[in-house]
């Protein structure tokens, strides 16, 4: 038993409501909770009984918060989702819902959660029987006889999809005897490997590194979706027999479109919407069949009444639209329990109805009532003497108080302060069995609002709401420039560039044998049917092209080998390269010689100010925080990117240093591109600085000119802190008295011009850049180390994930789709990105849906028209809102949650991931069509792009986004126009290097070591059977290619055990060369090669004393060539290999040089 449970167990009312359960006297009614003292009473009872229970809710936004005090009260509790139902065809969907559904069934079927929360719609809807999904869960043991056919067969009838390697949940993959899958059950991955027929080893691991984190010993195989086709023959005798029954009007059009779907299954596809089958896959279930044992309580019985009605209406319109069309039928029309069947279900558990106030009557007859007399008490902003204030009353020997304190850092903080001002605390890490009466009991988190029962003298208080982070990956080590190596996957007929020989196309990996020893080669197709094969141990000299692709309509010339044209293009650039770096070392020496500011180090009203966050940072918010104040604190400028994705916290990180900033006596100023987003930072900051002494302002179209006037006088006589403004802030008359913070947000909307600009106009002043996917130059220049870059890309706990599905463009269809978005109360944006015929596109919207409000929004309006749309739009007085990709430059607009775009396979990547963040800015759920022409074949490049977006569902993808979409559109020009053309001409990673060794050159540093290419006969390849995926293949020789000491082998080593198994002697050969490699440049040798049986170390000059210490170790065995192409020989031993003699000559080389000392 609890504590929370302990402090009410004598009460009254508390003993009523448990004695009620016990007898049987349900259902029962009970009166004056507010919404956290439900949370209170549900975990009190159930703790009290040792029961658990599932709680019914008007919506899901409701069980979010419930769940959130129920966890904050000590008590495992899990929100089961509604889900949407989708009955027409769609080449692909995500499965976030079904899978965080099958999660909370699967735990209730094993017993691992106290309480269920979930929307009425919710528990009405059905989904897979219980008995179906302990049938369709394979649990499997260390050291249990199974194969790895049966593993991959329980995977592919749960609704597993096999990838190369797994990143997202649903997904698993083979390689050998090891076998990895995400199961919707499960926060990491688990791998599994087979020893024979024996599970030997289990483990969980991390989706990043793809590294083992813990060993198990048992996992459960959960299915992946809700829906599971496992016998397609017996769904087509189904789908046939419904057809055949099949009677009146629209008989021909019906049967047509459910033979379609036979065929589809007969030819061994998917049906084009699994949810319209449901009725024929499964005999309804719900949830209630999964809680037998449970007690139920449905909270404000008239809200969930009220949205039962109106889910239930906006079902039966789909049902009936559907049915209209001939999609559905009768036999295929009933997905949800109804209302009445609800009341049943109250009537079979014996419900518990808690709500606020007493109404006519409960929706069943009650067998008793109970009032609580409760009261809210305020939530704590954060000021100690506020909250002294309010305990110095309660705070009574014989009262039980509790503070929730926001962090555990602040918690144990409180309880310290709390001591040293004469009150008796103590801090509890976990909540005790029971509370000291007459002390200040301090915890860690927060509720929703603060509770007392003046009668049981308990009394909680809390800080603001915080919404403790997810269990989530931690960022370890987090480097810019290590994200552009996801770009290394290659494809066939991908272009690629040696750095000897130029751009070639990727033909494969190509096993060759020669005198019996198996080695693999990248073969690269050159000009005039050139072909080059490239040992995989000189991979390093190999990487992806990456720049303008045909398909923008630039095509990319191969270079043909032995031809003198590739070294022209590549000292062409080389010397380009050498002037952008005298630029770039002269902006970086002008930047770290300019007088900056450095700022003082945080004050006690900074901390004051961070405390009063209503929400847990993530970590990667502190770490950028932290980055930020340790830049402004140096005495040179600051030019920071801070790439965080829509919602993610960029803005707090950014309010944070703008308070550093007013600290020190400095203005600020914000600058954004549009008056609308100027006018919603004007607000936050308002907000934010309530009860500090700043005064901040905005200068915009909002603003008469009377009033502008004003506001510009005031700045220029330092009057004003924070400004926010447009374009208009760096207009001549704009003279700030003391800048010391510039802010550009949404940095992607403004010109190169007027970044430049703004750098001109304030040398000396720390900017500070905001954008959720940054342009490709702005990343390029992080990546190269030009500029310093913060990235957040941990979501928070409380926005849902986008529903995303990419369909065939067809307007009845999506217009079917903004009904249901309307009816709900929501609003729409339909993307159009065609100015011309757009006002046509509204006009077609508006005859299928003539009562809704359409307006149309585009580039070529001005500022004022826009503004004024957007003012309209966020007034709800528009329904349906037909833009171009303007809607891209971030407003928040709530309510809007359905996105449609036409045409996305137009799109790059990075956009349509910034598109989608437009809606889900709420707690609603938010859905994205993609659209494509019908009957059009999607281009590689386009197929690639939706297919990603799908997959990045989750929020926080924007910077992969962003890296994804540098693969796919090319890089883009990094400090002006005249690069562009050397980009383009060698390729990104060429271009990189080149820039990095012209960098170091500049700056008078050392050249790097020549490397060494080593080409001897052993066996040194990665066989086809140890690591299958061609992709995955690469990325290893990658990783032992880049093998520079013995600590990097063996990091190496540990990897590929872990991930594939045993390591094969040729994969050991590999490991071997590459430290060879790095042994040899050391000594200037910068190529070894093999004939017969002599090994060659090639070298620019022969160094005397090295050839004397070899020779003095391998007497007779030693050999130098002097002209020509120089080097020294070494024999073979007649029973030696290759590898080992070389790895002979250099313990020889390694022995005399000990001597020598």
């Amino acid at each position: 038993m609890s504590a929370f449970t302990e402090a009410i167990k004598n009460s009254a009312e508390y003993t009523g409501v448990v004695n009620s359960i016990k007898k049987g006297f349900l259902p029962q009614g009970v009166l004056g909770l507010i919404p956290v003292m439900k949370a209170h009473l549900v975990s009190a009872v159930t703790g009290g009984l040792e029961k658990k229970a599932l709680v019914v809710v008007p919506d899901d936004a409701t069980a979010v918060r419930l769940c959130e005090d129920l966890t904050a009260l000590g008590v495992s509790a899990l929100q089961y989702p509604a889900r949407s139902l989708s009955f027409y065809t769609t080449d692909s969907q995500s499965y976030e819902y079904e899978q965080k559904r099958i999660k909370v069934l699967r735990r209730m079927l094993d017993n691992r959660c106290d309480i269920v929360v979930a929307s009425a719609e919710a528990c009405l809807s059905y989904t897979v029987p219980p008995e179906i999904l302990s049938q369709k869960s394979v649990l499997l043991k260390k050291n249990e006889e199974t194969t790895l056919e049966n593993i991959v067969m329980s995977l592919n009838c749960a609704g597993y999809t096999r990838v190369d390697a797994v990143e997202g949940v649903g997904q698993f993959s083979v390689r050998g005897g090891i076998v990895d899958f995400f199961s919707p059950d499960d926060e990491e991955p688990v791998r599994i490997e087979l020893w024979g027929d024996t599970v030997d080893t289990m483990c969980r691991f991390d989706v990043v590194s793809q590294r083992r984190t813990v060993n198990i010993d048992e996992i459960l195989i959960a299915p992946s979706k809700e829906i599971i086709i496992d016998s397609p023959q017996e769904l087509i005798e189904k789908i046939e027999n419904l057809a055949s029954s099949i009677r009146g009007k629209k008989t021909d059009i019906i049967r047509e479109k459910l033979y379609n779907d036979v065929d589809r299954l007969k030819g061994g596809l998917s049906v084009g919407s699994a949810d319209k089958y449901l009725p024929l896959i499964y005999s309804p279930a719900t949830i209630f069949d999964y809680a037998k044992d449970y007690l139920l309580f449905a909270f404000e019985t008239a809200g969930i009444k009220e949205k039962v009605s109106s889910s239930q209406k906006l079902l039966y319109e789909d049902i009936k639209s559907c049915v209209d069309d001939g999609t559905l039928c009768k036999g295929l029309d009933k997905f949800s329990l109804t209302f009445n069947e609800l009341l049943d279900k109250y009537q079979e558990f014996g419900a518990t109805y808690v709500d606020n106030f007493a109404r006519g009557s409960f929706d069943t007859p009650v067998k008793s009532l109970t009032t609580f007399n409760g009261n809210t008490l305020p939530i704590w902003n954060g000021k100690l003497d506020v909250l002294m204030e309010d305990l110095k009353p309660v705070n009574t020997n014989d009262s039980t108080v509790v503070v929730f304190a926001g962090t555990e850092k602040s918690a144990k903080n409180l309880a310290e302060t709390l001591n040293d001002e004469n009150f008796v605390s103590v801090y509890f890490s976990v909540i005790p069995e029971k509370f000291p009466k007459g002390a200040i009991c301090v915890l860690a988190g927060s509720l929703s609002s603060g509770f007392s029962y003046p009668r049981e003298k308990l009394h909680v208080f809390t800080y603001s709401k915080v919404y403790q982070s997810k269990s989530r990956r931690k960022n370890t080590g987090f480097k810019a420039r290590d994200t552009i190596h996801s770009l290394d996957e290659l494809k066939k007929g991908d272009y690629i560039v040696h750095a000897v020989h130029g751009i070639g196309i990727f033909d494969g990996v190509t096993q060759l044998e020669s005198n019996k020893i198996i080695k693999d080669y990248i073969k690269i197709k050159y000009a005039k049917s050139d072909v080059l094969y490239v040992p995989v141990t000189q991979l390093d000299l190999v990487s992806k092209y990456i720049g303008p692709h045909e398909d923008d309509g630039k095509a990319i010339k191969l270079n043909r080998l032995g031809g003198g044209e590739w070294e022209k293009t590549r000292n062409k650039v080389r010397s380009a390269v050498k002037n952008m770096a005298d630029q770039l070392i002269k902006l970086y020496s002008q930047r770290l010689h300019s007088e900056g500011y450095a700022f003082s180090p945080d004050i006690d009203m900074q901390m004051d100010f961070e405390r009063r966050f209503p929400f847990e940072e993530t970590g990667d918010q502190l770490r950028s925080i932290d980055e930020i104040k340790s830049d402004m604190e140096k005495p040179y400028p600051m030019d920071r990117l801070l790439c965080g994705d829509v919602g993610f916290g960029k803005t707090e990180v950014a309010l944070r240093a703008v308070f550093k900033c007013i600290a020190d006596g400095k203005q600020c100023a914000i600058l954004v591109p549009t008056t609308i987003l100027a006018l919603q930072h004007y607000q936050t900051i308002l907000k934010r600085f309530e009860g500090f002494p700043i005064e901040a302002e905005m200068l915009s179209r909002f603003r008469t000119p009377t009033q502008r006037a004003k506001i510009i006088k005031s700045i220029n006589a330092g009057f004003i802190d924070i400004i926010v403004g447009t374009h208009s802030l760096i207009s001549k008359n704009v003279k700030f008295k003391d800048l010391g913070l510039l802010i550009v947000d949404e940095e992607q909307r403004f010109g190169v011009a007027q970044k430049e600009k703004l750098k001109e106009l304030f040398p000396g002043v720390d900017v500070l850049t905001l954008s959720a996917t940054p342009i490709p130059r702005t990343l390029n220049m992080a990546m190269s180390g030009i500029r310093d870059m913060s990235v957040i890309e941990e979501a928070p706990s409380d926005r849902f994930p986008v529903q995303t599905y990419v369909v065939e463009h067809n307007l009845p269809l999506l217009c079917e789709a903004m009904e249901k978005e309307l009816r709900r109360g929501g609003q729409v944006y339909f993307l159009h990105n065609r100015v011309e015929t757009i006002d046509g596109v509204a006009n077609s919207i508006q005859e299928y849906l003539p009562d809704a409000r359409i307006s149309v929004a585009h580039g070529k309006m001005n500022e004022e028209q826009l503004s004024d749309i957007w003012q309209l739009l966020l007034n709800g007085e528009i329904d349906i809102l037909v833009c171009t990709t303007i809607i891209e430059t971030g407003v928040d607009v709530p309510n809007a949650n359905t996105l449609i775009i036409e045409d996305a396979d137009k799109l790059g990547l990075a956009q349509l991931h910034q598109l989608r963040g437009r809606v889900g800015r709420s707690a609603r759920r938010a859905s994205a069509y993609l659209t494509y022409k019908r009957d059009k074949n999607l281009s590689e490049i386009a197929y690639k792009r939706l297919q990603a977006i799908r997959e990045y569902t989750e929020f926080g993808s924007g910077f992969k986004i962003a890296m994804r979409d540098l693969e796919i559109r090319g890089a883009g020009n990094l400090l002006g126009a005249q690069q562009h053309g050397h980009l383009a001409a060698v390729g990104y990673d060429m271009y990189m290097k080149l820039l990095s060794e012209a960098i170091s050159q500049e700056k008078g540093e050392k050249p790097k070591t020549k490397e060494c290419l080593i080409d001897l006969q052993i066996n040194a390849h990665i066989p086809e059977k140890y690591i299958s995926a061609l992709a995955q293949r690469l990325t290893v020789y990658r990783r032992i290619a880049d093998i520079r000491t013995f600590e990097d082998a063996e990091d190496v080593r540990d990897e590929l055990r872990d991930r594939f198994g045993d390591i094969p002697p040729s994969v050991e050969g590999l490991i071997e060369v590459s430290l060879c490699r790095n042994t040899a440049s050391s000594l200037g040798i910068y190529e070894i090669g093999q004939r017969g049986d002599t090994i060659a170390l090639y070298c620019e000059e022969i160094n005397p004393s090295l050839v004397l210490n070899i020779s003095s170790i391998l007497r007779g065995r030693v050999g130098v060539t002097g002209s020509g192409k120089k080097s020294i020989n070494v024999k073979k031993k007649a029973d030696q290999n290759s590898l080992d003699t070389l790895k002979e000559i250099f313990e020889a080389v390694e022995r005399t040089r000990v001597d020598n000392k």
